[in-house]
């Protein structure tokens, strides 16, 4: 049975209203750059034959989805924001499950949780355009989105991309866009923030590079590695985009890595996930 469009209507506007920048206790701007992860739900899947690995090679099949803030002293930054559109949640709450997706609580009330709505929210990267990392794209619409020409160039061509509807992200169409064309984007001018290029799994995927004043430098990882097994017996997808910049892609980081002493956190990774805080706790 559908739902009057009259309906919808009006549960949207509740939501905007419980979500506005009158109903939500605003979060002073750090006096050091904080990360905030937020639970986006679960990929559960049995198999890993998609990523040359077998199943007994792996410590979970399953997938975290995290979506990320970075809260800057000049402004907000919000990376990745999940699978599920806040828009497919239970009016009344409760879980919302899309395919082999599943997800507790929605994007923006974990938000407003912590003291932000989109409209505090400066920056919007995200590590590239596949479903599981844009479905809530449209909400941060009216920040400054931070892409690459390609990527965005595909995301609003005519050729479907799987598992990923545009509908999540059209608003981004309009958007005030940076296009980034160097290798690598400081995103507050200070070092602390910085955007990677990372193609191969998509045209114009990226990571993030954070310099934590305690946890110390951190990279977030995208779609660059989904386990961390990938990259221990050095296993390369079946399916990137192109298999041949992915292991550059990686090849790169890994001399980043060694160069900057950071940690990788594998987005996806489900048990190394599962060790870190999640908001309102947050890394600094």
């Amino acid at each position: 049975m559908s739902i009057p469009k009259s309906v919808l209507l009006l549960l949207g506007a509740c939501l905007a209203a419980s979500l506005s920048p009158a109903a939500v206790k605003h979060a002073k701007a750090p006096k050091t750059l904080r990360l905030y992860i937020f639970d986006c739900g679960t990929i559960h899947t049995t198999t890993v034959d998609a990523y040359s690995l077998k199943k007994e090679e792996v410590g979970s099949t399953e997938m975290a989805i995290p979506c990320i803030l970075v809260a800057h002293p000049k402004g907000n930054l919000m990376w990745d924001n999940g699978d599920i559109p806040d828009r497919a949640f239970p009016s009344g709450g409760g879980p919302a499950t899309a395919g082999v997706v599943t997800q507790a609580k929605p994007l923006l009330p974990q938000l407003a949780a912590v003291g932000y709505t989109p409209a505090d929210i400066k920056f919007l990267a995200m590590s590239h355009y596949h479903g599981d990392h844009v479905a809530n794209a449209n909400a941060f619409a009216g920040s400054i989105w931070l892409v690459r020409k390609v990527e965005r160039d595909r995301m609003f061509s005519s050729e479907p991309i799987p598992r990923s509807d545009p509908a999540n992200y059209s608003a981004l169409k309009n958007s005030q866009t940076v296009i980034i064309d160097q290798d690598e984007y400081d995103v507050f001018g200070d070092r602390t923030v910085v955007i990677k290029s990372a193609p191969g799994h998509t045209p114009g995927h990226q990571v993030l590079f954070l310099k934590l004043a305690k946890t110390g430098p951190v990279v977030l990882s995208g779609d660059l590695y989904h386990y961390p097994e990938e990259r221990t017996l050095n296993r390369l997808p079946v399916a990137e985009f192109n298999k041949d910049q992915t292991a550059a892609s990686r090849a790169a980081l890994e001399v980043f890595l060694k160069q900057t002493g950071a940690q990788l956190w594998i987005q996806h990774d489900f048990l190394g996930n599962a060790k870190l805080k999640k908001a309102p706790e947050y890394y600094e």
